[in-house]
């Protein structure tokens, strides 16, 4: 069976090894993130509508959850926000009634849970990760260029009401980028939202391979530190490298063989080595991660975005 909406299981630096779910089109997003590793919003929206065929989705995860894998997580995310996919709750109902032995997590960018209706979809996932970059609006606008409907209060006070009526795992993402919201100010701002929102764990990301800008550059690891320093939380988990292929069963080796063959012979970009191994994006981002950082492949910006090259 061909996949078009599942894709992994993958190995994810946060979730262990999960089963993604792209409930959206490339690239269908409420943000345009300076950062984002899927590359430029080419359809900037909220509104919610059933993006996919949603039969479509349940049959594949179906098919992949009756052979019983090994997984962290059954995980929503992909190509755009997951919840601007109105069927999202009758997915989680499906893998609750028919697979229970499997946890449910949501990667969202959080600017939706003004919306009552999405916030009652989402209040039977087990874990929901929703990103809170910045508080302040001139920092909101640099990094996450929202739909032109959102403003950083509506968007934060929107989580801090999903965060009031939600029984599960709430894990709040930031992502550090220098000379933005890295500032005390901005912190100290970030800080009474987290008051707010009272996450159970804050998980501090960072640029792990170029973003949707040229000059976005990530923190170092001195920086992240003095940053999750400032933060009033008692539970601060700062992302780190990718796992290796040889520590992380949920690597393919054949999958890996194929896109060293593929940029060996000639540069690629994110899109050709999609359209060649015919994986889903995510799936290719987290082996393009492994691969650059262990020095088998690297990366410059061209023309058409980033190319990947075989390391001589």
């Amino acid at each position: 069976m061909e996949y078009r909406y599942i894709f992994g299981p993958v190995p994810s630096r946060r979730l262990g090894i999960s089963l993604g779910i792209d409930l959206i089109p490339q690239k269908t997003c409420s943000y345009n993130c300076i950062y984002c590793e899927s590359g430029k919003t080419t359809n900037l929206t909220v509104e919610r509508k059933e993006y996919v065929p949603l039969d479509d989705v349940i049959a594949e995860l179906d098919a992949v959850l009756r052979t019983h894998p090994k997984l962290d997580f059954v995980t929503y995310a992909g190509s755009g926000e997951p919840t601007l996919h109105s069927g999202i709750s009758e997915v989680t109902r499906f893998v609750k009634e028919n697979y229970p032995e499997y946890k449910t997590a949501l990667l969202t960018n959080g600017s939706l849970f003004y919306d009552e209706n999405v916030r009652r979809d989402c209040l039977d996932i087990d874990v929901v990760i929703p990103s809170l970059d910045c508080a302040g609006e001139t920092e909101f606008k640099k990094v996450d260029r929202p739909h032109r409907s959102l403003s950083v209060a509506t968007v934060n006070d929107g989580i801090a009401k999903f965060a009031s009526e939600y029984a599960g795992q709430l894990w709040l993402e930031i992502f550090v980028v220098p000379g933005i919201n890295d500032t005390d100010e901005e912190i100290a701002r970030i800080n009474t939202e987290i008051a707010k929102i009272r996450p159970d764990k804050i998980q501090l990301n960072t640029l792990d391979r170029p973003g949707v800008v040229d000059w976005i550059r990530p923190a170092d690891d001195r920086a992240m530190q003095a940053f999750a320093d400032k933060l009033c939380h008692d539970n601060i988990e700062i992302a780190g490298k990718p796992a290796s292929r040889s520590s992380n069963k949920a690597y393919s080796g054949d999958t890996s063989g194929v896109i060293l063959r593929t940029v060996r012979r000639r540069p690629c970009t994110l899109d050709d080595i999609v359209k060649i191994t015919g994986l889903h994006s995510n799936e290719v981002n987290k082996y393009l991660s492994v691969l650059v950082a262990e020095g088998k492949i690297t990366e410059a910006r061209g023309e058409r975005g980033v190319f990947y090259r075989y390391a001589e």
